[in-house]
């Protein structure tokens, strides 16, 4: 499937889909968090959702939609952690084998919960790009298809989490989503242009992973180091399935730095009453260093995507929170 086939009418069937096993995920507005803003801010929370991450929803609508030789042969993927749970997840839901590529550095609490929805882990690599060259191989070994984290099936299951947001707010002004492989902004500008098109749809990403805002503004696909401390943003490459949808439709994409990352997290647990990992926070970090450029557009909304943070994230956020 291309870029061009994941149309409106693809996700209404995976809402289909994902809402036979899960609830829709609160929009709320929280008035600390509109006072540290000075503007209210509504926030999307994924966090809630089984394995505490958005990501699930691609692995349920890709259990439902695996091809015979999936079953027959089972599953590898890679990734940092989230989207291994969601693969995981979904493998235990369809009953196929799943083997998850994870890089040696994967926080230990993501292995463990990727171990406990019965999948095997496979540590290698040092990134995650190193990760997915160990992946493709094991799978062109083993006879299992290869899951990338762009699938189609996947793009369609977390494009499912902004059917509802804009269902819940439609005159939303602006929306700020967290970018990895860009999975999640790519479906919400799918959805955006159908359901709310006068939304701007802002892309945001660590400035210690700025491949898929380099790969945007290029308009090529670039790669670039990720050194940076948010795990679920580390990717390695731009993903040419989900840039030829930001391309066109993103409004939008801003770098923030990983210190930046970590006080939108404090804002969150203290404001909103939510933990959050790193990718989860890095929407409400882009809000705030917007500022003033967003006031007067209408509603502002971000999205908690995750709230599998590691160790070292709740010892920061222990350390922020006692300071302040």
């Amino acid at each position: 499937m291309l870029a061009t086939d994941l149309t409106f009418d693809a996700i209404l069937a995976a809402a289909e889909i994902v809402g036979r096993e899960l609830p829709a995920t609160p929009l709320q507005s929280h008035p600390l968090l509109d006072r540290a803003l000075g503007r209210p801010v509504l926030v999307k929370h994924e966090n809630v959702l089984p394995t505490g991450a958005f990501k699930v929803r691609g692995g349920v609508h890709l259990a439902a939609r695996l091809e015979a030789a999936e079953r027959a042969h089972g599953l590898v993927t890679c990734s940092t952690g989230n989207h291994a749970q969601s693969v995981a997840y979904g493998a235990r839901l369809a009953g196929v084998r799943a083997t998850i590529v994870m890089p040696a550095g994967a926080p230990a609490a993501k292995r463990d919960a990727v171990r406990a929805l019965g999948a095997e882990v496979v540590l290698a690599g040092a990134s995650l790009g190193e990760a997915g060259e160990h992946a493709r191989a094991l799978a062109a070994d083993t006879g299992a298809s290869f899951v990338c984290p762009t699938d189609e099936r996947i793009v369609l299951g977390h494009a499912t989490a902004y059917l509802e947001l804009f269902g819940q707010a439609p005159e939303l002004g602006t929306l700020f989503v967290p970018v990895g492989s860009g999975t999640g902004a790519a479906g919400a500008c799918l959805v955006r242009d159908t359901l709310a098109p006068r939304c701007r749809v802002v892309g945001v990403q660590s400035a210690a992973a700025p491949a898929g805002w380099r790969s945007w503004r290029a308009g090529t696909i670039e790669t670039a180091a990720a050194t940076t401390r948010a795990a679920g943003l580390a990717t390695t490459t731009g993903y040419p399935r989900t840039q030829a949808v930001l391309r066109d439709r993103l409004d939008d994409f801003v770098l923030v730095d990983d210190d930046a990352i970590d006080a939108a997290a404090g804002l969150l647990a203290t404001c909103a009453h939510t933990l959050a990992e790193g990718a989860g926070a890095a929407s409400l970090a882009g809000a705030v260093a917007a500022g003033d450029t967003v006031h007067g557009s209408g509603p502002v909304a971000v999205v908690c995507t995750g709230a599998n943070a590691s160790a070292d994230e709740i010892a920061r956020l222990a350390g922020s929170v006692a300071a302040a």
